[in-house]
C-alpha cells in the first residue's frame, strides 16, 4: 500500500497521484507539485490515503510544497497573463490566415510553458505562428489540438435539463457514448434531442443505462408475442419501463382486438434479448449515420 494525495488542475479535470511526503495535506489544500509539463499549481480534492501499489504508476512524484499566499497570487496573475495570451494568439491567427478556431491559453506556473488550445476541421501548419509566439512570449510554445467535446468541457455552458454541464462541472473523464444507450432507454433517436451543445451524443445517456438494462431485462419487447394471466394471446404494443407495465393487444373469443395493460411479472414471454443484440432499424440507423462516429474519449486529460 501506498500513501497518496489526488491532485486536481483544472475545473473537472484528470485526477492525478502524488507522494504526500512529510506534509500533512488535506482536501481543498492548495499545492505544488511538478507534472510532466513543469511545475504545478494544483487543488487537492482527495486528503492522504492508502492505495494498491497495482493501481499507482511508480515512482509517484512528491508534493514540492504546500501552496503559500506568495503563490496563489502567483497563480491569479497567471490567470490574468492568460487573458492576455489568448488576444495576443488570436491576433497572430488571423495575421497568418490560419482556419483554426482558438479556445484558451494556459501558462504553466512557472511559467516555463505557455499552452494554447484549439480547435480545426483537419491538420494545420501553425510552425511559423509557433516561431512568432516564442519570439513575443519568449518561452515555450505549445499548440494543442482537441476535438468538441474537448472545447465544451473547457467553456461549459447549459444542457437541455436547465443545468450546467456534466463535462465542465464534474465529469473528470469521458465515458464512450453509443446509440444504442438511447435505443434501450426508449428515447427519440432525433440527433438533435440525445446530443448535447457539443453536437455529440449526451454524456449523461451514460448515467442510467445499467439500470435500464436491468429493467429491460424484465420486460418484452414492441412487437413480441405474450400470454396473458387469462391464458390470451397477444402482441406488445408499448412498455412503461419504471413502472414496469405492458400494453397489449390481445385477440378475444370473439376475434375482436383490445389493447390492455399488464405488470411485466403477470405475463408469460422469452427473455428479452441484451443490450448488445439491441436492433436499430435501417431509417434510424440512416438518420444517425455519423453521429456515433463522431463521439471518441478526450484527449484534453491525457498527458
Amino acid at each position: 500500500m501506498t500513501k497518496v494525495i489526488g491532485v486536481r488542475f483544472r475545473t473537472a479535470g484528470k485526477i492525478y497521484f502524488f507522494a504526500p511526503g512529510k506534509y500533512k495535506i488535506h482536501a481543498g489544500d492548495k499545492v505544488i507539485v511538478e507534472t510532466a509539463r513543469g511545475v504545478e499549481f494544483g487543488s487537492v480534492v482527495s486528503g492522504i490515503r492508502e492505495v494498491e501499489d497495482e493501481k499507482i504508476q511508480q515512482p509517484l512524484k512528491p508534493v514540492i510544497r504546500i501552496a503559500t499566499a506568495d503563490d496563489i497570487r502567483r497563480e491569479e496573475k497567471n490567470r490574468e497573463k492568460e487573458k492576455e495570451a489568448f488576444e495576443i494568439c488570436l491576433e497572430k491567427i488571423r495575421k497568418h490566415g490560419l482556419e483554426m478556431k482558438l479556445i484558451d491559453a494556459e501558462y504553466t506556473f512557472d511559467n516555463n510553458k505557455v499552452l494554447f488550445y484549439f480547435t480545426a476541421d483537419g491538420r494545420i501548419d501553425f510552425r511559423e505562428l509557433v516561431k512568432d509566439l516564442a519570439s513575443v512570449f519568449r518561452t515555450r510554445i505549445e499548440l494543442r489540438q482537441i476535438g468538441v467535446r474537448d472545447e465544451t468541457k473547457i467553456r461549459g455552458g447549459i444542457g437541455i435539463c436547465g443545468r450546467e454541464l456534466c463535462c465542465h462541472t464534474y465529469l473528470s473523464e469521458f465515458a464512450p457514448v453509443s446509440i444504442k444507450m438511447a435505443k434501450e432507454q426508449n428515447l427519440s433517436l432525433n440527433p438533435t434531442k440525445i446530443s448535447g451543445v457539443c453536437g455529440r451524443l449526451m454524456c449523461c445517456l451514460t448515467n442510467e443505462e445499467q439500470t435500464y438494462e436491468e429493467l429491460n431485462r424484465h420486460l418484452p419487447a414492441n412487437g413480441d408475442h405474450v400470454t396473458t394471466p387469462e391464458g390470451l394471446r397477444g402482441d406488445v404494443q408499448a412498455v412503461n419501463v419504471l413502472r414496469q407495465l405492458v400494453k397489449v393487444v390481445v385477440t378475444l373469443d370473439n376475434d375482436e382486438k383490445e389493447v390492455r395493460e399488464y405488470k411485466a411479472s403477470e405475463l408469460k414471454f422469452k427473455p428479452r434479448r441484451r443490450k448488445k443484440d439491441v436492433k436499430i432499424s435501417k431509417e434510424e440507423m440512416a438518420e444517425l449515420k455519423g453521429l456515433e462516429e463522431k463521439n471518441g474519449a478526450s484527449k484534453l486529460d491525457d498527458e
